[in-house]
């Protein structure tokens, strides 16, 4: 007797809108857990969709503690490649019918769901020009707690303790950069 088929997640993804502003990354993926053979097949179901048919994909051994050479994904398989120079916070999916590339951040299953909410928009934000390492290391920055906790005193003493959560949503590792001088005004 087989057992039944463990219920299948749906893919915690957020995708760049198709939009005219290219940034370096097309969206965020955040898995429930660090078995990739478990967690690709929701993944590149809901990319299929986006993407056409995903064959291939390239990530770092660091964050995965099996690396498989090829997962079955619903009726083919895709084939993977293991670089040790690629950033282990970045996964890349590709399509070989349609040539079309998916690169997304990898958001480490054990983060709060605040911060993996935070990462997602940001790496989904057209246009964004910072690379998974920087959105990490941005989001795991000791000044930011701090500010996020200054943020809830000052919510608690003029809302009468009321959470207040602010109406916006934050970009993760903006930078100013500074314009060249023959481009001021």
């Amino acid at each position: 007797m087989t057992s039944p088929a463990a219920p299948t997640r749906q893919a915690r993804l957020a995708l760049t809108p198709h939009t005219s502003l290219a940034g370096l990354l097309d969206g965020a993926w955040w898995p429930y857990s660090r078995d990739l053979s478990a967690e690709l097949p929701s993944l590149v179901d809901t990319l299929e969709e986006h993407c056409g048919r995903i064959t291939r994909l390239t990530a770092n051994p660091a964050s995965w503690p099996v690396v498989p050479r090829a997962v079955p994904v619903h009726g083919h398989t895709v084939h993977v490649g293991w670089f040790t120079e690629q950033d282990s916070d970045t996964m890349i999916l590709l399509s070989s019918y349609n040539l079309h590339r998916c690169d997304l951040l990898v958001i480490p299953p054990e983060t709060e769901p605040t911060s993996a909410t935070r990462l997602m928009a940001a790496a989904s934000t057209p246009g964004n020009l910072h690379t998974a390492g920087i959105l990490m290391s941005d989001e795991d920055a000791p000044d930011r707690h701090l500010r996020e906790a200054r943020v809830g005193e000052d919510a608690s003493k003029t809302e009468g303790g009321a959470d207040v959560r602010p109406h916006f949503r934050p970009v993760v590792g903006a930078r100013m950069i500074p314009l060249p001088r023959n481009m001021r005004r």
